[in-house]
């Protein structure tokens, strides 16, 4: 009995749909953890950009109560969003602790990774993570070196504020020209994260981690 073209081309599709779903899942599964290694390195390397100095990396996360050391999974036991990290230098020194932030941009959403003195209460360093602000103009808070310079010794006290030219005050930053929106954005990320996570900072200085701390987690 002949098979129906049309039964016959179902079941060819079906298999060949099957096939490609196997190959899809496949490579998902191949890719990931070197995508993920990718985006580790990734970020430890950011947290040695935003904390001059460090040379070593502890992931802490906040569990709802307190901030603690994480138990030895660089951070990939918190939830998104709830882990810090802070950095030691050679001799085991605190450095300062490096935190990441989210917030709405002029396109979408930036995503940061800024550096904090508790001594100091100073910002002293930030590097913007991911963005798709507008080439040319948003991008400019990545690319412009004068604007990012501004976040190396910044004072957060009250609060850090934009400003559009000849920024002087030790909280004040200079706006980039035809990016005062994107400006003002990286601005109100790094006070939002200084609202929730300044109070989360324990009152002691962290130790050093007594073995070479696993490699952070994004």
């Amino acid at each position: 009995m002949k098979i129906p073209q049309s039964v016959s081309l179902v079941g060819t599709l079906t298999l060949a749909g099957l096939l490609s779903g196997l190959v899809i899942v496949g490579v998902h599964r191949w890719t990931e953890p070197i995508i993920r290694e990718n985006k580790a390195r990734a970020l430890q390397e950011s947290v040695f950009e935003v904390l001059p100095g460090s040379e070593a990396v502890e992931a802490w996360v906040w569990s709802g109560e307190e901030l603690d050391p994480a138990a030895g999974d660089g951070g990939a036991g918190g939830s998104e969003g709830d882990a810090i990290y802070a950095g030691f230098g050679a001799g085991g020194e605190f450095v300062g602790w490096a935190i990441p932030a989210a917030g709405a941009g002029y396109q979408d959403t930036i995503r940061l990774l800024y550096g904090y003195d508790p001594q100091r209460r100073q910002v002293v360093g930030m590097r913007v993570l991911e963005s798709r602000e507008t080439p040319g103009l948003g991008d400019r808070i990545i690319k412009d070196l004068s604007f990012v310079s501004e976040f190396e010794a910044l004072a957060i006290e009250p609060r850090v504020v934009l400003v559009k030219e000849g920024g002087d005050a030790p909280n004040e930053v200079d706006a980039i020209t035809g990016a005062t929106i994107s400006s003002q954005a990286v601005v109100d990320v790094i006070n939002s994260g200084n609202e929730v996570w300044l109070q989360r900072l324990p009152e002691t200085t962290p130790a050093a981690p007594s073995q070479p701390p696993t490699e952070v987690s994004p």
